[in-house]
């Protein structure tokens, strides 16, 4: 794609963000070549949001960069309310950039009396006033179809590829913590031109799970555990112990959105993982720091993103051979 003039593309395209990841939305307008929209986003002091775009965007095409990460119910407000006030403000176009979509690990109703929060979500966007959604490695791809307005699903696996293939590492074996995430973990399968293995597990309650046995050959391979999100780490830790036992000479592991709640910095650091990569979807805060813990940028794929939809050009060329 031919890089449109900074200057032509200011004209019309603007970038607003909340306090979410301020930082990958600087690095994104960086990218493009222009200047982050200026706006107040604080708060009263009972603590309701307050917010203002101190620009005119009237008839222009604004992209909302907010990952509804933790604090999720802060900033999935602060998103909301930003939403209205570029609608309000006569925006031409809204697009809601979420690298990472919160709310999403209740997708479905697998238990009596349990909300679907994914559809919640995907109402109260479309309803505070998104044209449209680009976001990143989704938990399971069916929370596409909860939406009603156009949605573009990113995926990391580019980012990765090139952080692996740089390491230049032998019999390479790409391993899926669960059943679920074997999608995933064949389209990195694919791409690095490496084996595929699964690890069977019994989750014994939402946050530990107990490790049962693995499909697929490890003994003697460097493995790489591939997930869209991790929290406490129980799962990762657990699979990585798993494929150690089993003979692996050394393990990896790449997951989108490092959340990182509760013990997951000390399960790492304690962990037989050689390397955790992870992407800037979410702010590593500095006490989650570690040097197992590689931070790959998502900016530059973004940008692409923001620029194809802006002037009407396909994405799919950001994500050809992947899954989905």
């Amino acid at each position: 794609m031919r890089k449109p003039s900074s200057l032509a593309l200011a004209k019309e395209l603007a970038i607003v963000s909340g306090n979410a990841n301020p930082a990958l939305a600087k690095a994104i307008c960086k990218h493009l070549g222009i200047t982050l929209t200026d706006s107040l986003v604080s708060r009263f002091s009972e603590g309701e949001i307050r917010l203002k775009i101190n620009e005119n965007v009237r008839g222009k095409d604004v992209f909302v960069v907010q990952p509804t990460c933790p604090p999720t119910n802060d900033n999935l407000m602060e998103l909301l309310i930003m939403l209205d006030a570029l609608r309000r403000a006569s925006a031409r176009r809204i697009t809601a950039v979420i690298p990472y979509y919160g709310y999403a690990r209740q997708d479905r109703k697998d238990q009596p009396r349990v909300p679907i929060t994914a559809k919640l979500v995907a109402n109260l966007i479309t309803t505070a006033g998104a044209d449209r959604v680009l976001t990143m490695d989704l938990h399971t791809g069916q929370i596409q179809g909860f939406f009603d307005i156009p949605l573009d699903h990113l995926y990391a696996v580019t980012v990765f590829e090139r952080s692996i293939r740089q390491k230049r590492l032998k019999a390479v074996v790409v391993v899926s913590p669960d059943v679920g995430g074997i999608k995933m973990a064949r389209a990195y399968a694919k791409r690095l031109g490496a084996g595929l293995a699964i690890v069977d597990k019994r989750r014994s309650s939402p946050e530990a799970t107990e490790v049962m046995h693995i499909l697929g050959e490890v003994k003697g391979k460097t493995c790489i555990l591939v997930d869209d999100l991790i929290a406490t780490g129980s799962s990762l830790v657990e699979a990585a112990e798993a494929v150690q036992q089993a003979g692996a000479t050394a393990v990896y592991a790449c997951v989108t959105h490092p959340v990182l709640s509760g013990p997951a910095k000390s399960r790492i650091a304690s962990s037989c993982l050689k390397e955790l990569m992870v992407t800037d979807t979410i702010p590593l805060a500095q006490q989650t720091r570690h040097p197992k813990i590689t931070v790959l940028s998502v900016a530059s794929l973004l940008g692409d993103a923001i620029a194809r939809i802006h002037y009407e050009q396909s994405i799919s060329s950001l994500f050809d051979g992947i899954p989905g």
